[in-house]
């Protein structure tokens, strides 16, 4: 917000400027929305520079666990390096909700479901991968109406993330929702007409088969669903999605 209000300002700074030049209110305007703009523009890089070092800083700690006896002190630790990103949302709208989001992924990959809940719940409608792990946690706890509406929001946002669609039809698929996993891959193709992992999955249900997540390894296994051939470890990478 306080990046919005210091931009504000300096458009009109310079549109008073311009009109004490002289000049009509009319061709102030323009400078003014210019300055406006570009103002806001660079202000956002800056706080975005910020949100990239907190980020690169957590994923040095989870790229550094070399056991499981450490891992516990380093998500601490990454997880405390993202928390410093909130501070920022005084300055820069939505901030905050990709924050947690971030903090709540990496929780629910360690499978910490208690402590990413809460940070899910608060993360951006827009980031798709956060929406798909609040979906699959509401599975594993049987509460399919909040889980289809998690998806929901996930796959509104992330048409194009064909693994977001395919855990979507999974879980349907596991919850005896056969006809309606085949109706969302059925979006799915039609909002992704040359993904080919998509087609297969939908062709595999419509003849009775299982849906398999082979395709969509090793993202796959960060939802928790199946086990892993052997332990995935805790180094996604985690990223901010600007807004």
């Amino acid at each position: 917000m306080y990046n919005l209000l210091s931009a504000f300002a300096a458009g009109v700074v310079v549109t008073v400027a311009v009109r004490l030049a002289g000049l009509s209110w009319l061709a102030c305007i323009v400078p003014g929305v210019l300055v406006f703009i570009g103002a806001y523009v660079l202000l956002a890089k800056r706080i975005a520079d910020k949100l990239k070092g907190l980020v690169t800083s957590a994923q040095k700690e989870l790229q550094s666990i070399s056991s499981p006896r450490d891992k516990d002190a380093k998500v601490a630790k990454a997880v405390k390096t993202l928390e410093q990103g909130l501070q920022y949302d005084r300055w820069q709208i939505m901030v905050a909700s990709q924050v947690h989001g971030q903090i709540g992924i990496l929780h629910y990959m360690m499978k910490d479901y208690a402590a990413a809940e809460p940070h899910l719940n608060q993360a951006s409608r827009r980031d798709p991968m956060s929406q798909a792990m609040l979906g699959a946690l509401r599975y594993q706890r049987k509460q399919y109406g909040p889980m289809t509406e998690s998806f929901e929001k996930a796959v509104k946002a992330g048409k194009k993330e064909g693994l977001v669609w395919a855990v979507y039809a999974w879980c349907l698929q596991q919850s005896k929702e056969r006809e309606k996993a085949i109706a969302v891959l059925g979006r799915a193709v039609a909002a992704n007409p040359s993904d080919e992992k998509l087609k297969a999955a939908l062709t595999a249900l419509q003849n009775d088969k299982r849906l398999k997540m082979k395709p969509w390894e090793p993202m796959w296994w960060q939802f928790n669903l199946e086990a892993p051939p052997q332990d995935f470890g805790g180094g996604r990478r985690v990223q901010f999605q600007r807004r």
